[in-house]
């Protein structure tokens, strides 16, 4: 039977990337509603977004770089067997440091913030994928 484990903040990542989106459809509605930016103003760039809205936008394209590797990881680990305790501690990790790096993004922006909570995801993944390699050796 397959391990619930790793299933749980897989789908925990995945409906936070739909808030990301609801915070950017929100950020840009708000854009349009007050006079900030006009549809002709950003049907070919998104450049003329107020910063709020650009941010959202960065962030939810952030969702698609190292959660792409996340999800890989998850799927060979559960694949080799890998699911142990471990492994599900360091996949819900991964998922705090998404969700830190989104709330600093969209937030204060502060970059001493942001970075170390990009580093903590890309260090956890680093762990998750020697699990995954320890699991077939």
């Amino acid at each position: 039977m397959m391990s619930l484990k790793l299933v749980y903040p897989a789908l925990a990542l995945i409906l936070w990337m739909f808030v990301v989106l609801g915070i950017l459809f929100l950020r840009r509605k708000a854009a349009f509603a007050g006079k900030q930016v006009r549809m002709a103003d950003v049907a070919v760039s998104t450049e003329a977004y107020p910063q709020p809205a650009r941010l959202a936008a960065a962030n939810f394209a952030n969702q698609f770089e190292t959660p792409v590797i996340f999800f890989a990881l998850i799927m060979l680990a559960m694949e080799v067997g890998a699911t142990s305790y471990g492994m599900a501690v360091l996949a819900w990790l991964y998922v705090a440091s998404r969700v830190a790096h989104t709330l600093i993004h969209v937030g204060s922006n502060d970059l001493r913030l942001r970075a170390p909570a990009f580093g903590l995801g890309v260090v956890v993944l680093f762990g998750m994928w020697i699990g995954v390699v320890l699991a077939v050796l």
